[in-house]
């Protein structure tokens, strides 16, 4: 992975690889930190509860990476170290109630498609802005890209462009199908895991 992102113009000092480990056990997380990986994802509140618990001898910083479901969003907070997916005004009021000064990531869905999470470009100011207001840190502006590569790069570079414009230095940009896209197109950070540990298993059934 390394290598690959070196090949695709990425800087290993800029660009970040957050493990996502959602449905591989806490065997694979240990291989990722033992690996050198600093940074998992969780897509699930809790899977993300559960590994934080056991794996609480490994010094990780921990990302939920799904959408925000209103009734989760007290669990998630008290587990993640960094919640990204935030993408409505009630999310950041509800996130900045529960905990002030949480490190969160506004999504950004250039695709148009109904079932995808995220503000469109045009929200996405007024957004951070409100979030700021609140007193959350954002860190930076995520985004989920269309799977046509041609579209992808379109879509990272507008994410550039409105991390410049928001002044957020993060661009939490890339996935296993096109990680290499979002490095050319300044992503710094990168969200893997099929890519790392092989096809996912069916998820795992947790309380």
């Amino acid at each position: 992975m390394r290598r690959r992102v070196v090949a695709a113009g990425g800087d290993l000092e800029r660009v970040r690889l957050v493990a996502v480990t959602k449905t591989f056990d806490l065997s694979l997380v240990r291989a990722a930190a033992a690996a050198g990986i600093t940074a998992v994802g969780e897509n699930y509140v809790e899977e993300l509860e559960a590994k934080r618990r056991d794996a609480g001898d490994l010094e990780l910083s921990w990302h939920y990476l799904g959408a925000l479901q209103s009734n989760k969003i007290a669990r998630i907070v008290r587990v993640a170290d960094i919640i990204s997916g935030v993408s409505r005004a009630k999310e950041v009021l509800k996130i900045a109630a529960l905990r002030p000064g949480a490190v969160v990531d506004i999504q950004v869905d250039l695709t148009g498609r109904a079932n995808r999470n995220g503000a469109s470009a045009a929200e996405t100011p007024a957004l951070v802005d409100l979030a700021r207001e609140a007193g959350l840190a954002v860190r930076g502006l995520m985004i989920v890209a269309s799977p046509e590569p041609g579209a992808a790069r379109e879509e990272f570079r507008r994410v550039d462009e409105l991390a410049r414009e928001v002044a957020v230095r993060e661009r939490s940009m890339g996935m296993s199908d096109d990680f290499e896209i979002a490095v050319a197109e300044g992503s710094t950070e990168i969200r893997v895991g099929r890519v790392l540990f092989g096809p996912r298993t069916a998820r795992a059934t947790l309380a």
